[in-house]
């Protein structure tokens, strides 16, 4: 074939029409499988690459995904929840996989960033990710509904809007986790970590934890925000407030659990042999603290794919579901398992 290669050229040696073609390329579902890898072998041997510009101008979509990564209170000047940084390397992939670009905006949850987006064209859909007060985010989330905005968003499924959230298993997280702890024969617990309707996370976490606990376990709960700060001032509370020890203290996030740690070892108590500490997230950093923390690992590969994956079926106007991901319990020292 002398020519450049067409969707024309791909239908008629398919055997299809060019519209099939062009769905086919974009992995439409409305194609059966076995169309669809017939088209997109014959596109890979012609070397076929679709003319972006001309789709999107017959689309009237850029092709591209705006990334909303809203900022949490950390301890360095990133203002960046690590867990978030591991999706948003999986996000790329995902999107890249599909052929779009990805605009990745940080954003303050108390500013108007939904303002930005209602009506724009820079972007064919919205992701969203970050921890805040749920009860200021859920405004803003019915600004984009009423302007017909597709959006995902990682977290706990919303009652008003479903179909929108990804999110994994709190409820099966912190459950397995305290079922952990109580193999080693532990009896009192604390709890760190919102519990309240703005952190509907942290929230189902925490009911995790109480379904594992029976009447023979007494237990405590301390507010405290996603951030190192907040679990070193939740843990020096449960100090000041406490006669003795609990026997585990139960972290609604990694990043609350390095704050506990920090604030444990200053004040001369040791972990795992004076009180035992685990986490939620599973962020790089759980596996260097001293001891290692027993945490519960999110499946964030998967998150950042099921992400694109759902807001590319709602771009395109398939109905989409809500998905929670399995969790995984991720031993280490700090629990009081002896691994080396």
């Amino acid at each position: 074939m002398k020519h450049k290669p067409t969707s024309f050229d791909i239908a008629h040696l398919a055997g299809v029409s060019q519209s099939t073609v062009s769905r086919a390329l974009n992995d439409s579902p409305l194609v059966n499988i076995a169309t669809r890898q017939k088209v997109q072998e014959i596109a890979r041997e012609l070397n076929y690459q679709v003319d972006k510009n001309a789709s999107n101008l017959r689309r009237q979509r850029s092709s591209t995904i705006a990334l909303l990564l809203f900022e949490d209170p950390t301890s360095d000047d990133s203002l960046v929840n690590p867990f978030f940084l591991a999706m948003l390397g999986s996000i790329t992939k995902a999107c890249a996989a599909k052929g779009y670009d990805l605009l990745v905006s940080f954003q303050n949850l108390d500013n108007n960033w939904q303002a930005e987006y209602e009506d724009s064209h820079k972007a064919d859909g919205l992701i969203l990710l970050g921890y805040g007060d749920y009860r200021s985010y859920a405004g803003k989330l019915s600004q984009l509904h009423q302007h017909n905005t597709h959006v995902m968003r990682w977290g706990a499924p919303v009652e008003q809007w479903p179909g929108i959230s990804i999110g994994c298993d709190n409820f099966s997280g912190g459950q397995s986790v305290t079922r952990h702890l109580l193999s080693h024969d532990y009896r009192s617990f604390a709890f760190i970590g919102d519990i309240g309707d703005k952190a509907p996370e942290f929230q189902s976490r925490y009911e995790g934890f109480l379904s594992a606990l029976d009447k023979h376990h007494t237990h405590l709960q301390y507010d405290a925000i996603s951030s190192e700060e907040a679990g070193i001032e939740a843990a020096k509370h449960l100090l000041e407030t406490t006669s003795a020890l609990p026997d585990a203290i139960v972290c609604a996030a990694d990043i609350i659990a390095v704050g506990v740690l920090q604030q444990l070892k200053e004040a001369g108590i040791r972990v795992p042999e004076d009180v035992a500490v685990v986490g939620f997230d599973n962020i790089q950093l759980a596996a260097f603290t001293t001891p290692g923390l027993t945490t519960v690992q999110q499946n964030t590969a998967q998150a950042g794919e099921k992400l694109v994956e759902n807001l590319l079926l709602a771009i395109d106007g398939h109905p989409t579901d809500d998905h929670l991901l399995p969790t995984n319990l991720v031993v280490r020292q700090s629990c009081g398992c002896d691994i080396k």
